[in-house]
């Protein structure tokens, strides 16, 4: 008897585990077809001197690639646009969180001012922006009542700022709402025993709150990572393919590189893009690992 229990226990787990693989190889396929193959093409692409000869040529894609004006410009653009959007994303959004968090008047009107951007569409938020940085719009009016002389902000040196204000309008409000999700999460007889304590605000608020909100910090800061990296569509709406140079970014360069049909650059500018974002991803993970270890024990 034990012997067949063990047998029909054995031709279970074998079914269910052929069952397992059957329900997963539709996503498994998907995957394999859409993610990992591209994956190893633009590999290809980015180390053979043109699709059609397919000889290798190894690194020199990557050293060529390095030396082109136009990627420099584009690729110093996205990580100085994306060095002071995405801390001001993370930060602007837990300070309103905290805010919000607490009993004031009108909180509810507030989540609902800031999660307005997220239901409007992209093109009227950039009609919005268009009115009132245009050189005649009411950025100009405004500050021309104090006597300062107009500007073509989306052609000037204060381009990315425009941009940076769309960019923290368009994502205070998703992020606010992922940290106010955080603060509901720490442990409320933590915080009762803190105050019984004694301990002040800022104890509190450093020593519990940022670190149970350690995990949250690293996804709205890899989310805003990201975001930072996909602000080319508001740019193309606002300026066309060809903007200013302080707005060109490393998705213009992407973008006109592919209406070229340069594959090689194109593939091995996306390599290195991807290989950046990996590194700082990483280096965000190993913080927040160091960082919120001992609230994980």
């Amino acid at each position: 008897m034990k012997f067949g229990n063990k047998s029909q226990l054995k031709k279970r787990d074998r079914r269910t585990k052929v069952g397992a693989i059957g329900f997963l190889a539709p996503s498994l396929i998907g995957v394999f077809l859409f993610f990992i193959l591209p994956f190893f093409v633009v590999i290809y692409y980015s180390m053979v001197d043109n699709p059609v000869s397919g000889e290798f040529v190894w690194f020199e894609n990557f050293v060529n690639v390095a030396k082109n004006g136009a990627f420099k410009l584009a690729g110093g653009n996205t990580l100085k646009f994306s060095f002071i959007a995405m801390p001001l994303a993370v930060v602007l959004s837990l300070l309103l969180a905290i805010m919000l968090d607490k009993e004031i008047p009108l909180r509810s009107h507030f989540r609902t001012f800031f999660l307005t951007p997220m239901m409007v569409p992209v093109a009227s938020i950039v009609l919005i922006v268009q009115v009132m940085f245009h050189y005649n719009g009411a950025v100009n009016d405004f500050l021309g009542a104090f006597g300062v002389a107009k500007t073509d902000w989306l052609k000037s040196d204060y381009a990315q700022v425009v941009i940076i204000f769309l960019f923290l309008w368009k994502n205070l409000g998703y992020n606010m709402i992922l940290f106010l999700a955080g603060l509901e999460s720490i442990p409320k007889e933590l915080m009762e025993v803190a105050y019984l304590e004694n301990a002040n605000s800022w104890q509190i608020f450093w020593n519990i709150k940022i670190r149970y909100l350690s995990p949250t910090i690293l996804f709205v800061t890899i989310l805003s990572l990201i975001n930072s990296f996909k602000v080319f569509r508001e740019i193309y709406l606002l300026t066309g393919g060809y903007p200013y140079d302080a707005l060109y970014m490393l998705q213009h360069f992407m973008n006109n590189t592919f209406k070229s049909l340069d594959y090689q650059k194109l593939s091995t500018a996306a390599i290195i893009m991807s290989f950046v974002m990996i590194i700082i991803i990483g280096i965000l993970f190993i913080a927040e690992n160091k960082f919120g270890k001992d609230v994980e024990e």
